[in-house]
């Protein structure tokens, strides 16, 4: 157990520091809306030294630490019980740029990243599709989008990150400079530390995107032309979704596909489209700047918290399946999966990313060229404790399916996991992440929640 303390055992702050029961009951819920572990104290940060002091703190009494972002984690992967949570958000400057690259705070979003970005002509290669995440929660998991087929994880971008280790050092790191911690963190699922600051790489924005919907009755159809949009690199951006029709039972298959252009040039769609197997009669077409469709998002999420299910359990789980096992893995995955199994809203998703294009050594992919995100974005009833832990159990009876296919999971899961599966899922990243570990947080302190090191 952690040594009990008050706020006034704690250094002196430019920050605030809270244990008023608002803040405690907030640092103790999240996006999953299921566990709940209630921290002794929540500390806004007002600059990195903040956090700095903060950790050193801990680490003297054995005190768990967690950062928390947007508190989108869907299993406490945020929390620390008894702990102290960091709210990262105060921490969200967006510092000037210089070239191609920007200087932000790790609880800057994406959204406060590209408000900075744009106005020079200038985009993060990757995007999440909800732009309200934190710079640092993606960075501690990868941060895979629509563009990763392209430009990898959101971990691929960083040309370097301000982090505050276990033991409380404040550090720059990168590829040249301490590469060590710079490959402990990105991706690390908050284990070796907590990034404070992040150097992303940016690329020219184009005006305007132009967003196809294709639809697909058969699967192997819908797979087989990701694959080849994916390896030719037609589009910009693709993803794809699985959509059941409560009516009939039966699965229809959405490849959603856009470019980026400027004007006075235009896409070519004949060239675009004309080799692809879709429905023709029931293609679907936009065309928005090409921030409105970064925002597509915007709309539905009012929806969903005008009704509520926004503010639902989310038993989310999101796994990398191998080329060679997706026409059969998927389909008998979405075979026994109903709508009572998704809940209200929820949603599949299922896109290729081509792993050459991912240089991240902590986010592990399956072998081969291509791997799979299969995300299965489950909405719980509130009311139904049981139905939850269904659709959990699911989650794991999935997780274990795909793992023995030799795929990997994606870590934004409401998925127990045991230590030993983590081992087994960095595989042979295994020692050097463990070695960091004992390296960067030797009081084992950092994201309790993730349940990586007991």
């Amino acid at each position: 157990m952690p040594d009990p303390f008050t706020l006034a055992d704690l250094p002196a702050l430019t920050g605030r520091a809270h244990a008023d029961d608002a803040s405690l009951a907030a640092a103790a819920q999240d996006w999953g809306r299921v566990v709940q572990a209630r921290p002794a104290a929540v500390v806004r940060p007002g600059r990195p030294e903040d956090v700095a002091a903060v950790v050193r703190f801990a680490a003297e009494r054995g005190v768990p630490v967690a950062a928390r972002g947007a508190g989108h984690s869907p299993f406490g992967q945020g929390q620390a019980e008894g702990g102290i949570v960091l709210d990262m958000r105060s921490l969200s400057r967006v510092h000037a740029g210089t070239g191609e690259a920007l200087l932000v705070d790790a609880g800057a979003t994406w959204r406060e990243v590209l408000a900075a970005s744009l106005p020079r002509g200038l985009t993060p290669p990757v995007l999440t599709d909800y732009l309200d995440l934190t710079v640092g929660g993606t960075l501690a998991v990868g941060g895979l989008g629509g563009a990763s087929h392209h430009h990898g994880a959101q971990t691929d971008t960083v040309a370097g990150l301000q982090v505050v280790t276990g033991t409380g050092e404040l550090r720059h790191c990168s590829a040249d400079e301490d590469p060590d911690l710079f490959d402990a963190v990105r991706a690390g699922l908050g284990q070796c530390g907590v990034v404070t600051r992040a150097a992303i790489r940016l690329r020219p924005a184009r005006q305007r995107a132009r967003r196809w919907r294709l639809y697909y009755d058969s699967a192997a159809a819908f797979v087989a032309d990701q694959r080849t949009a994916v390896r030719d690199g037609r589009f910009g951006y693709l993803e794809g979704q699985a959509q059941l029709d409560d009516e009939t039972g039966s699965w229809r298959y959405l490849l959603e596909a856009a470019v980026f252009y400027s004007l006075p040039d235009e896409p070519d769609e004949a060239a675009l489209l004309g080799d692809l197997a879709f429905d023709a009669e029931s293609v679907e077409r936009d065309d928005t700047t090409y921030l409105a469709f970064l925002d597509r998002m915007a709309e539905g999420e009012t929806i969903l918290r005008a009704e509520g299910s926004w503010y639902h359990p989310h038993p989310w789980l999101n796994v990398l399946v191998p080329d060679d096992a997706v026409t059969e893995l998927v389909p008998e995955t979405l075979a026994a999966t109903d709508g009572a199994d998704l809940g209200d809203t929820g949603l599949v998703m299922l896109y290729p990313v081509r792993t050459g294009r991912l240089g991240t050594p902590l986010l592990r992919t399956p072998f081969g060229e291509l791997a799979w995100l299969f995300a299965l974005l489950r909405t719980g009833d509130p009311y139904d404790v049981e139905g939850c832990a269904r659709m959990v159990a699911r989650n794991r009876e999935i997780f274990e399916r795909v793992r023995d296919r030799g795929g990997t999971v994606y870590p934004v899961n409401m998925l127990p996991m045991s230590a030993k599966d983590w081992e087994t899922h960095f595989g042979a990243a295994w020692p050097e992440l463990a070695a960091a570990k004992r390296r960067f947080d030797p009081r084992g302190i950092l994201t309790p929640g993730q349940r990586v090191f007991p």
